[in-house]
This record gives structure tokens, sequence and C-alpha cells, in this order.
């Protein structure tokens, strides 16, 4: 008799359903798309963020190597000129870096054999979209020193 019962239950159960037709997306189907529409809508924002934060790293990184590049530009030419100019051109012209942003320091000048220090300062723009804005810009320092050529 529980047998009956049961197999009562299971009929009533399968006679409500209806057969899916070929094309047709049943109501759990669509239900899971917009729940994963929603979920998108909500972490997009996140990663663009994100995204937009690492970009904005890469250029801070790439300005640091440029950074430091001029300063070791600038204290090979202070080794073997005493010109300060000379040395301040040679860090502006080979780090690519505006030169309006960076500062040039020379210390220690003096009798062949003596060292020379050359400390560049950059003040590295932050132009990123949404990332740039709060940070402002950074600065950047790079010393380099060399032993007085001529």
């Amino acid at each position: 008799m529980g047998h009956a019962h049961r197999s009562d239950r299971q009929a009533a159960r399968h006679r409500h359903e209806q057969p899916h037709r070929q094309g047709e997306v049943s109501d759990r189907g669509r239900r899971s798309e917009g729940q994963a529409a929603v979920e998108l809508a909500l972490a997009l924002p996140l990663v663009a963020v994100l995204f937009l934060a690492v970009v904005q790293l890469g250029f801070l990184v790439r300005d640091q190597v440029l950074v430091v590049h001029a300063a070791r530009e600038g204290v090979r030419q202070a080794a073997v000129d005493s010109s300060p100019d000379a040395a301040r051109g040679a860090a502006a012209g080979s780090s690519g870096l505006a030169s309006n942003r960076m500062q040039v320091s020379i210390s220690g000048r003096g009798a062949p054999g003596s060292h020379v220090t050359v400390t560049v300062t950059y003040r590295a723009p932050t132009d990123v979209p949404l990332i740039g804005a709060p940070l402002g810009d950074v600065e950047m320092h790079a010393s380099a020193t060399m032993r007085v050529e001529n």
C-alpha cells in the first residue's frame, strides 16, 4: 500500500512538468543567467579599478628605473667633465623624462680620485584615470657616485 501512494505522487509531479522544446530556456536557466549578469555588474568595476591600479604601478616603476638611469648618466658625465651644466644636461637628456619635473644636484666634485655624487629628484605624474587623481604626483629619488677621472 505504501508503494502505491509513492507512485501516485511521482505521477502527479510528472504531470505538472511540461517537456522542454528544443531552443526553450527553462526558468532555472533564465534565473542563473540573470544572476551571472548581476554578479558581473558588481565585480566588473572592482576588476577595472584593480587593472588601472596595476597600470599606474607599472608607470611608476618605469619612471623610477628612468630616474636611476638619469642619475647614472649624470654622474658619468660629472666624473669626466667639471661643468655642472654638462652633468645636469646628461641626466636630463638621457632618461626621456620631463626635464621641468626633474631636479639634478651635484656634490663632491673635486680633484681626480675624489668622489662625485649626482642626485636626481623627479615628480612622477599619476595620470591614469580613477587612480592618478587620488594619488597625486609621486616624488622619486636616485643617487649615483663615481670617482672623478680628470
